[in-house]
Parts: C-alpha cells; sequence; structure tokens
C-alpha cells in the first residue's frame, strides 16, 4: 500500500520526500524494533499524522560512514536517563518532527569487561526539550521539503526510550534504510508515466518540417526507452513488496537496495530525455521539465549514495558465494587433480556451447511458453555470472573487497538480472491471467533481445575476468514477476 501511495503522491517530490522521510524511515524504527509499550504510545498520533517523524543520523564528518558518528548519549547516575548531545544535518522534516529517531554513541561493557563505545537507537521527543533546528536548507531540488540542521543540548531521554538494545543502534539504522529502499521504484515509475503522458500531448502537437515530433524515429526511441524504464523498475518494485509483506520481515535489503540503484538512475536518464523532447521549452521555468530534473538528481543521493549500494550489492551476495563455494576453490588453489580437470571440462563445454536448463521454460516451466527465448537467455545469464564470480573470488580471494571497479560491475550484473527476472515474471502473469493490453508488455521482449545477447556475449567471451559491458547504464534491466492487479 505504501508503494502504490509512493506512486499517487509522485508528481510532486518535496510531497513525497516530506511523506518518505515520516513513513519509511522516521517512525520505521518503531515499526521494527520498537516494543509493546513505544508501539502503544507513539505510532496511534504518528498514523493519524498528528505527529511527524523524523530519522536523525547523518552529522557534519559522517556520511556513508554511518559508523563515525560523534553524537553522544550519557547515562545519567539515577540510570533513569540518557544525556543526549550533538547535531545533525540534512534532517527531513527537521523543522517539522515532533518525533525524532535518533542515533547516538553510548558507552557499552562487552563481554570480556572492556568498554567501548557502539551506537545506540533512541526515540526522542521535541518536548523533551534541548531540541533547536537550523534555517530550512536552500536546496538543488525538493525545496518545497523541509531539511534542516537538528541539535541536541543535554536533551534527557528515558531508558525506556531506547530502541532495540543498547550498543544494536547500527543494526537498527541499517534495517531501517534497507526496508525503506524498495518504494522508490513505484514513486519513480508512478512519476514517469505522468511525465510520459505531459510530454506525449506536446510531442503529438509540436510541429517541426510539417510533421508531428511524435512521427520521428529518434523521438519515439526516447519515449520506448522512458516506457520500458518505468516497466521495470515497477515490476521490480512490487516483486520487492510482495516479498516484504510476507510474515515475519523477510530479508530483501539487497532486492531493496537494487531497486533503489536502477530507478533513481533511470529517473535521472528519462526525466533528461522528456526535457530533450521539449527542447527550449523544457529548459524553462513555465514547464515543470526542469523542476522534476532538479527533484530527481537527490534520488542518486540519499538513503544510501548509489556508489556504496552497489558495493553492498556485490559484496553481501559474494560473501554468500563465498561459504559456498569455500572448499572448491581451496581445491582449485591446492591444484587438485578431480577439481582442476573437473573445472578445465567445464570451461570446454562452455566454449563449445551448452544446454543450461533452470525449469523456467518448457511445458512444466514456471513461465509462459511465449517467453521461452527470454526464459532460456535469462538461464544462461545467471549461469555464466555463477562461473564469473567462481573465477573472481578464485583470484581475488578476500581482497575482493579492495577492488571496487570490479565490484561495482558485479552489482550491475546483479541488478540487471533481478531486473529480468521481475519483468520476466510480470509478463509471464500477464499473458497466463490474460491481463488487458498484455500483448504490449510482450514488446519489452525487443528491447531486451539485444541486451541480453550483450551480456551472455560479455559473459561468456571473458570467464578469467570480469564482464567489461557493465560499466554504464543498466539497459540489460529491462527483459521480461509479479505484479498485483490493479482495480480496473
Amino acid at each position: 500500500m505504501y508503494a502504490r501511495l509512493g506512486e499517487i503522491i509522485s508528481m510532486d517530490g518535496s510531497i513525497t520526500v516530506t511523506l518518505a522521510a515520516h513513513q519509511a524511515i522516521g517512525l520505521k524504527g518503531i515499526m521494527l524494533f520498537g516494543n509493546e509499550e513505544q508501539k502503544a504510545k507513539y505510532l496511534p498520533k504518528l498514523a493519524s499524522g498528528e505527529h511527524i517523524a523524523a530519522f536523525c543520523l547523518t552529522e557534519p564528518a559522517s556520511g556513508s560512514d554511518a559508523a563515525s558518528i560523534q553524537t553522544r548519549a550519557t547515562l545519567s547516575e539515577d540510570k533513569k536517563y540518557f544525556v543526549l548531545n550533538g547535531s545533525k544535518v540534512w534532517i527531513t522534516n527537521g523543522g517539522l518532527a515532533s518525533i525524532f529517531t535518533v542515533f547516538a554513541k553510548t558507552e557499552v561493557v562487552d563481554s570480556d569487561g572492556s568498554v567501548k563505545d557502539k551506537i545506540t537507537a533512541f526515540i526522542v521527543e521535541r518536548d523533551f526539550g534541548g531540541i533547536t533546528n537550523g534555517k530550512p536548507e536552500d536546496k538543488l531540488g525538493i525545496r518545497g521539503s523541509n531539511t534542516c540542521e537538528v541539535h541536541f543540548e543535554n536533551t534527557r531521554v528515558p531508558v525506556e526510550n531506547v530502541l532495540g538494545e543498547v550498543g544494536g543502534g547500527f543494526k537498527v539504522a541499517m534495517n531501517i534504510l534497507n526496508s525503506g529502499r524498495f518504494s522508490m521504484g513505484s514513486v519513480v515509475a508512478g512519476m514517469l508515466k505522468k511525465l510520459i503522458e505531459l510530454t506525449a500531448e506536446y510531442a503529438c502537437t509540436r510541429k517541426q518540417f510539417s510533421r508531428n515530433l511524435s512521427e520521428f524515429g529518434l523521438i519515439q526511441e526516447k519515449f520506448a526507452l522512458m516506457a520500458q524504464k518505468a516497466y521495470v523498475m515497477e515490476s521490480m518494485a512490487y516483486l520487492t513488496a510482495g516479498m516484504l509483506d510476507q510474515p515475519g520481515f523477510p530479508d530483501c535489503s539487497i532486492e531493496a537496495a537494487m531497486v533503489k540503484v536502477f530507478s533513481s538512475e533511470a529517473a535521472w536518464q528519462c526525466v533528461s530525455e522528456a526535457l530533450q523532447i521539449l527542447g527550449g521549452s523544457g529548459y524553462m521555468k513555465d514547464y515543470p521539465y526542469e523542476r522534476i530534473l532538479r527533484d530527481s538528481r537527490i534520488l542518486l543521493i540519499f538513503e544510501g549514495t548509489n556508489e556504496i549500494l552497489r558495493l553492498f550489492i556485490a559484496l553481501t551476495g559474494l560473501q554468500h558465494a563465498g561459504r559456498i563455494l569455500t572448499s572448491r576453490i581451496k581445491e582449485l588453489k591446492r591444484g587438485k587433480v578431480t577439481t582442476v580437470m573437473e573445472t578445465i571440462g567445464r570451461k570446454l563445454r562452455d566454449s563449445l556451447g551448452r544446454t543450461v536448463d533452470m525449469g523456467l521454460s518448457g511445458k512444466l516451466g514456471l513461465v509462459h511458453p511465449s517467453l521461452g527465448d527470454s526464459a532460456n537467455k535469462l538461464e544462461e545469464n545467471v549461469y555464466y555470472f555463477g562461473r564469473t564470480v567462481e573465477t573472481l573470488l578464485l583470484r581475488f580471494g578476500k581482497t575482493i573487497v579492495e577492488e571496487q571497479l570490479v565490484l561495482k560491475r558485479v552489482a550491475n550484473i546483479l541488478i540487471n538480472l533481478y531486473g529480468m527476472t521481475a519483468v520476466l515474471s510480470r509478463a509471464s502473469r500477464s499473458i497466463r491471467t490474460g491481463l488487458r493490453n498484455h500483448d504490449h508488455e510482450m514488446l519489452q521482449k525487443t528491447w531486451m533481445s539485444r541486451l541480453r545477447k550483450c551480456l551472455s556475449r560479455s559473459l561468456r567471451s571473458e570467464p578469467t575476468f570480469v564482464p567489461t559491458l557493465w560499466t554504464g547504464h543498466h539497459e540489460a534491466g529491462t527483459v521480461p514477476l509479479y505484479l498485483p492487479p490493479r482495480p480496473g
């Protein structure tokens, strides 16, 4: 439902960000980690809008490195309060909020008796006192949202307002951010669909060389790109939302991060293309394009910069793969004959061509038969990516964490594989259920075929290192998942 709401309000970036700061991160910690008393006390008024929430993590000297925060909370002598001192910057809703989720360093006694500084999360009310905020920041975009510094000076926070465990604040912060990123896909898709409508109206009435702009191939290509990107990010977002709605708060942090990276970069690209269709008019403030362009730029920065998220996506996936492949890699490094011969044989089979069957296509496959070719391409890409990951772990080992350019390429491929999976699943379901206009969704196959082939060719041609294709745009993230049916 939050993803749906994001679609509706997405044309105004400032309203969207104000809501997201309240709903997706401001009060999210109470929902995820709050005890029953905390939920009963705070959530009703936060849900009604009587109280506004804000998320206070970033500091002047602490951005992506969240563990380096300097704000400190000291336990009082009677052990009833934490005394909070410090400053936070770029806090959305900072001047409006009544309730803050604040992260601060606290002294924690370890099991060995040593005292260490660890981050703790707190629910802080403005009425606790000692809270001031600076003037609203003068921003490039989302200028209608409130962003300011928030200062805490000897703010007394009751111990019962600790969110989660003392010293467990880093986990709280990361889980809050992970759970909020998925909605960016539906927000951006909603914005793009409205933008396509506005731009199409202009293109169908603006004449040049005695023809409407909409009749020119290069203009049609821009509309196709925008429609394609919107379809992919929407598919990824609602697939992830469906997983998040499963019982038990499943860990979808990688999926949410992939949605965020793909959607934010696609938004920046597509808004620029829409503005290009209008030419000089798009650059003028008489039209909404320049504002949407300015508003869109923040998407690549907040809720985790795309650079940090790419490292997170790649390293989390490689960590999982490393646990599975540890024994095999050790055998290869020792030169065990059977393992080496098996590897050589696999490379020979790959060079001669092989059939990969993961059960997606065929009569008993998960995908509609008309999408069989796309399903086969996805299976091949997954297989060859697995081979590439094995080679990377063998070559770099634990030092892979320092190979950021390699990790960027790994993340780009993962993002596109997830996009391919989402689109394929969604298109297949649309065909099976006979949804109206499902034939339009089938057109995605035409766009994706080139990119699937490029991905497959790149993965197969460089099995000893890493594909060189994935250094920029996510064109392969547009292959044909599940999307809940819409009313009507």
